[in-house]
């Protein structure tokens, strides 16, 4: 298998993606709300690029069926039902319903790589599990880090290296290119002290100061959901 890492969405190379499987990660928070979202009964979580995209396709749910989710800068977006934060999507409020998502990078990152043969989702919280699903789909794999603002992210960059780390320890036969050999290196020196994340990402470090401690703590659960949104149809739903 071969194994690219895209260290932002930019430099996802759109024609070479029809026969490859994708991995769409963004850990601090869109990966981990979606994947949460699904694991706590919802139907199925739209990404689209903008509020105004949002509050359109809204309007082709009947009323009580379609929640508004989303941030902008890392804050709720006014008049929408949620923010970007995975502790607001438990259970009683998502199950049975659709969400429609648009945040500053994760959707964004999403949409972009949505043109691949297979394209799925995945934060610390379901390593293990997307790196089974990758296995499953004999294809080579790109893993697009969603990044911050255009540039690099630490977290993202960490879970595409665990995810290649996984494949390899489970023997799968890799050729990884320059920057999915970088993310692979970066993640052995974090994969034992993964809440330093919360000090050493920008991000993280901005999430923080702005209350959002709790939000951080559940980002860096490790495998604590077994499942991956599969983008197909639209909407991401659960393989």
């Amino acid at each position: 298998m071969r194994v690219h890492v895209a260290l932002t969405p930019d430099e996802v190379d759109q024609g070479d993606l029809h026969s490859r499987a994708v991995v769409v990660i963004d850990v601090f928070r869109a990966a981990t709300t979606v994947t949460t979202a699904l694991s706590h009964g919802c139907r199925m979580v739209i990404p689209v690029l903008t509020p105004d995209a949002a509050r359109a396709r809204a309007r082709g749910f009947p009323s009580g069926q379609v929640l508004l989710a989303g941030e902008r800068g890392g804050e709720p977006i006014a008049g929408f039902d949620l923010g970007n934060s995975p502790l607001e999507y438990s259970a009683d409020r998502v199950a049975g319903k659709v969400i429609i998502l648009t945040t500053s990078n994760g959707t964004r990152a999403l949409l972009t790589a949505s043109r691949a043969a297979v394209t799925a989702v995945a934060a610390l919280v379901n390593v293990k599990a997307i790196s089974h699903w990758v296995r499953d789909q004999c294809r080579d794999l790109t893993l697009v880090c969603a990044g911050e603002s255009g540039g690099v992210s630490l977290e993202d960059t960490v879970c595409a290296g665990l995810i290649v780390e996984t494949l390899a320890t489970g023997g799968t036969p890799l050729e990884l290119s320059d920057e999915a050999t970088i993310a692979r290196s970066v993640a052995r020196d974090y994969r034992d002290r993964l809440a330093d994340l919360s000090r050493d990402s920008k991000w993280a470090r901005h999430l923080a100061r702005a209350g959002r401690e709790k939000d951080l703590a559940v980002c860096l659960s490790l495998d604590a959901w077994p499942l991956v949104p599969l983008f197909r149809n639209g909407g991401l739903t659960a393989a």
